[in-house]
Formats: structure tokens, sequence, C-alpha cells
């Protein structure tokens, strides 16, 4: 229980994945910090339900193993990323085809954990031996299913075509991010128009991926932020946390010292110098952080922007008799449904469902259809070529605003420091993933380090505004 009388240098409001890895860097440079979150748990969006064995995560961003934040981030050493296969696997004409696939480790610290809980762990569509397949039950013993048939070529187009998406995708992996960020800014489509690439690799490969990588099912994403997530795809893998999206969170709270995260504390009021609580009055600090969601921290400083939102629905279903694509994202080229993508994630990350049975996750982008689970069903039974009139419905996860819009223009390096004092940071502050959250943490908390005066190792503190600065 928090007492009324305590204190600390730094007030974090939000134990959220910003708010918790802003308290690592805090506490290592030796400043008292506490946490308050309104909730009884910590993660905010990145939470997993568990239902009779499964882990199921409620919005499920995808991560890369290029996101430099997952390596310099404290308290994220011990975090196991489990990668997809390279690439990505598309449907188009009833066909199943690979693109994408040139793809490297990545840099993130999180990989070599991943490589090495790969090749030591079994998982549903790998079969003894190595060897590649679905796993299908038709009695017993378990008998590999027949994999689907992959084509490399449409619906990229010509060899041709493919050569000079290979070409693009590895100039973009090697071109530093600060130089992207100097590019012309539009909107993601209008972008993709004007990079010479063929019209059939752009609607077959890139829209669909982008729309996937984004959240965004019309590509109104800045073009910078666009360039952002191709550059992550075709430099690391993308990969999901082992045991689910709460993991991370977790973990950074875990790693904190005991005491200063406190759950169930909703503060009502914040200032340069104190948050007042419901549950326990005021609280006095030399600084307090908000690291809520956009639209909570304009309830707490009117005056914040708060941006549109995506909003995602996650439909999760198991069977088992798992569909044959193994370990791969599935995307669907040719827009035929409301799913944007899929995968039998428990290939993935087999700590995601019991065993003998398979999990199959499914994103829905934008305002879902009337009937979402009917309509779900419907299309993945085309996306797998099988059918799913015997998959049990696990969860349908509806959230709203799951992720922050950031169309043109976008500041993808908004203030964190309000006035000295008082600061803020989140995925609203950066780019919409969990890259940005952690990346604006790491500003805040220099800024802070900064202003209270203690040195530290940290990233450069954004300038100090002369007033405070509407966001």
């Amino acid at each position: 229980m928090l007492e009324p009388a305590y204190q600390a240098d730094v007030v974090v409001v939000g134990a959220g994945v910003a708010g918790l890895s802003a308290a690592h860097r805090l506490t290592s440079a030796g400043i008292t910090t506490a946490v308050l979150e309104a909730a009884h748990g910590v993660g905010g969006r990145m939470s997993t339900e568990k239902v009779d064995g499964f882990r199921l995560d409620r919005i499920g961003q995808l991560l890369s193993t290029a996101y430099p934040e997952l390596g310099l981030t404290p308290g994220l050493d011990a975090l196991v990323l489990r990668p997809f296969a390279p690439g990505v696997l598309l449907h188009s004409d009833g066909r199943h085809h690979r693109a994408g696939a040139q793809a490297g480790a990545g840099s993130a610290r999180g990989a070599l954990h991943a490589v090495r809980a790969l090749a030591s762990a079994p998982r549903p569509g790998v079969l003894p031996g190595g060897r590649a397949g679905a796993l299908s039950r038709t009695g017993s013993p378990w008998q590999p299913a027949q994999p689907p048939r992959i084509r490399p070529g449409a619906p990229l187009g010509t060899a041709v075509d493919q050569a000079r998406l290979g070409a693009a995708l590895t100039r973009i992996a090697a071109t530093p991010a600060e130089r992207l960020l100097r590019r012309p800014e539009s909107a993601a489509a209008q972008a993709l128009a004007a990079r010479g690439l063929p019209a059939r690799t752009i609607d077959g490969f890139l829209r669909p991926l982008l729309a996937a990588l984004l959240c965004d099912p019309d590509l109104t994403t800045s073009s910078r932020c666009a360039d952002l997530a191709l550059r992550a795809f075709a430099a690391g893998r993308l990969c999901v946390p082992e045991g689910g999206a709460e993991v991370l969170p977790e973990l950074l709270a875990r790693t904190l010292p005991p005491g200063t995260v406190h759950t169930g504390v909703r503060v009502t009021s914040v200032s340069t110098t104190s948050v007042t609580t419901a549950e326990h009055g005021e609280f006095r600090c030399r600084a307090v952080l908000l690291a809520t969601d956009a639209r909570a921290a304009a309830e707490l400083l009117p005056g914040l922007r708060v941006p549109d939102f995506h909003p995602v629905t996650v439909v999760h279903h198991t069977t088992d008799e798992p569909p044959a694509t193994g370990a791969s994202l599935l995307l669907d080229a040719d827009r035929s449904g409301p799913v944007a993508h899929t995968t039998v994630v428990s290939a993935v990350d087999p700590a995601r469902a019991p065993e003998g049975r398979a999990l199959i996750s499914s994103t829905v982008l934008g305002t879902p259809p009337d009937g979402v689970d009917t309509a779900v069903r419907m299309h993945l039974s085309r996306l797998y070529g099988t059918s799913t009139a015997r998959w049990e419905t696990l969860a349908v996860h509806h959230t709203a605003e799951a992720v922050p819009a950031m169309r043109p223009p976008h500041d993808l390096r908004r203030s964190v420091r309000l006035l000295a004092g008082l600061y803020v940071c989140g995925d609203h502050r950066d780019t919409s993933t969990v890259q940005g959250a952690l990346h604006s943490a790491h500003r805040a908390a220099a800024a802070i380090v900064a202003d209270l005066g203690t040195a530290g190792p940290m990233h450069r503190a954004d300038p100090t505004p002369t007033t405070a600065r509407a966001a």
C-alpha cells in the first residue's frame, strides 16, 4: 500500500512499457522513482488474456529484431523473441507465395535468445529432424500434413520486378534512420506510387505488408513512418515475445527495485512538484512524468494533442488440425476479406497454446464487420485452404484506440519536456510502435536526468522550452 507521506524524486504516471522503461533509466541514474498505475496490473495495451492454457494477446502488434530499443532498454535482458519464418507468406489467386525473405537476424538483444530457443524447443509445424510442415491428427500418432504450394513469383511480378524489390529492400535496410526522416513527407499510399516499383509489386506486397506493420489499412500514415517500418522489416525479422505481449512489461516491472510500482492508484491531477491520487491524496516529488496513453494524458493536462486512432480487432481460434503454413505471417495480397494478417502463432511461440492444440490469431484492421467471427472464419478458410468449421473461437478482442495514427505531417520527436519538472512520453510522442514507446521513454528519462542534475550515459535531452509547449 502506498503511504500518503511517501515522497520520491520522480513520479511516473502509467505502468505501460514507456513508463516502466523510463523508471528503469531513472533508478539506474540514482533517482528515486515511484510508478503509479490506475489498473490492477502493468502493461497497458500490451496485455495477454489467459484462457484454458492459451495466451491471447489483445492487440498483438508485430515486433522486429531490428528495433534498437529492445536491446538498449534496461530490464529486457531476459526477453526472448520468437521470430516468424523469414519474409511473409502472401495469398493470391488461391496460392501462397513467399516474399521479402532476404532479412537478417537483426540487432535486438533478444534475437540471440530467439535463435537458441528455436534450436532447442520443439514446436508445432516442425517435425523431428527439423523438417518443416504442419501436423494433422487423423488418428494417432500425429502425421505430417501436406504443406501449401508456395510459388516464388506472383503476386510480385516478373523476375526483374522481384530483383528490383529485393534491391529496394536492401537499400532501405542500409539507410540510416535519420536520412529517412529527412525525406519529403506525404501519405504512405502516395509515396509508394512515386517510388518507381511496379503497381503489381506495390498492390500485391507492399500495401498489405505496410497495412500489417502500421495497423493502417488505408496507408494514411506518414511516408517517413512507413519507411522506418520497411527498414525494420528489411533489416531484421518480425517476431513476438515468448509467452505473450504482457511478458515485456512484466519483465520491466519485475526487475525494478521492490516497491517502485504501485497498481490500483488513480492519479487525478498533476503539477511540476506533485500528483494527487484518489486513494492517497497528494504525493510530493521533484518531477512528474506522464506515461499514459494520449487520451489519459490529455485528461490530466488539457491542451495536449489527442491523435486519431486505428482500431484493431484480434480473433483467436484453436484447432487440433493446424494449417500447414508453419511459423509464417500470412497476408492477403488480394484483400478479399476482413483479415489483414493471420498466423498459426503457436508455431511461432509454442508457449501460447497447450500441447496438442494450435492457436491461430488473426487481425482485422479498421471497423470490424457485423458478425466478425463468421466473416473471419470464411476468409481464413480461403487463406489457409482448409475448412474452419470445427475451429473453436477462444476470444474476439476489439480495441477502438489501439494504435495512434501517424498522418502527415507527423513529428516523430515530439518534445517530451513540457516544462522543467513536467514531462510526457509514450508511443504518441514518437512512432506508434513498441520501439517508439521505448524511445520516447529514453528521451524523457534523459531530459529528467539533465534537469535534476544527475549525470548518466543517456540519450541527449530535448532543448528546454521557455514556456509550456502545447503538444
